[in-house]
C-alpha cells in the first residue's frame, strides 16, 4: 500500500502505515473517507462539552483517539518518529505542557481576545505536531472545542473549504500557518473566520 501525499502533508513511515486497522484500504481516497467518518463520530462526542478541562495532555490524546481510533491502532499516542514538521519526539510532552500552561494564563489574564487565544493555541499545537497523522484536523477540532465549550462562540469556518485536498484554500491555510511561525498571526486570524 503506497499513498500519495498532498503538498504540506506529513508522510507516514512503514511502521505507522502498518497500524492501519481497516485492511481493505488501498488508496488515499479510501483512507480519507474512513478518517472523515471517524472524525464525524468524534465531532458528536466533542461538542457535548461534558469535560472540565481541555488543556491537558490526557484530553489532547483522548480527542485524537476519538477522531482516529477506528482507523489507526496508534491513534491517541504521540508519534515515535521525526517528521518534516514538528518538535523533536522527546520534546512533545514538555512542549504540550508549556502550551497548556500558556493558554490557561492567556485566558486568566485576558492577554488576547478569545479568537486570538484560540488561533495561537491552534498554531502552536500544529507546530508541535504530536501525532503521526491528523495533526491539522486535530488542532482545528481542539480550537473549535475551545470556542464552543469555553467561550460559547461559533466555530471557525477555516476558509469554508476542504483543507485535506490540495486546494487553493489549503495553500492559503498553510501560508497563514507559516506567517504565524514568524509571529505574524494576522493572516491566520483572517483565514479562520473567512
Amino acid at each position: 500500500m503506497i499513498f500519495e501525499y498532498y503538498p504540506g502533508a506529513t508522510p507516514l513511515d512503514p511502521d505507522e502505515l502498518s497500524g492501519l486497522i481497516p485492511s481493505h484500504i488501498t488508496t488515499r481516497e479510501e483512507l480519507d473517507r474512513w478518517e472523515q467518518d471517524n472524525i464525524l463520530e468524534a465531532d458528536v462526542w466533542a461538542f457535548r462539552c461534558s469535560y472540565k478541562n481541555v488543556f491537558t495532555i490526557e484530553f489532547i490524546k483522548l480527542l485524537h483517539k476519538k477522531m482516529f481510533g477506528n482507523v489507526w491502532k496508534w491513534a491517541g499516542t504521540f508519534r515515535k518518529t521525526e517528521k518534516n514538521i514538528g518538535v523533536l519526539v522527546w520534546e512533545i510532552t514538555s512542549e504540550l505542557t508549556k502550551l497548556c500552561d500558556d493558554v490557561q494564563a492567556w485566558i486568566e489574564y485576558k492577554s488576547f481576545l478569545p479568537d486570538e487565544i484560540v488561533v495561537r493555541f491552534h498554531h502552536r499545537l500544529v507546530w508541535i505536531h504530536p501525532f503521526a497523522n491528523g495533526n491539522g484536523r486535530h488542532a482545528r477540532m481542539m480550537a473549535d472545542i475551545i470556542l464552543v465549550c469555553m467561550y460559547n462562540a461559533t466555530r471557525f469556518t477555516w476558509g469554508g473549504d476542504n483543507l485535506i485536498q490540495p486546494t487553493e484554500c489549503r495553500q492559503e491555510y498553510i501560508q497563514a500557518l507559516r506567517s504565524a511561525d514568524n509571529h505574524n498571526y494576522e493572516p491566520l486570524m483572517r483565514f479562520v473566520r473567512s
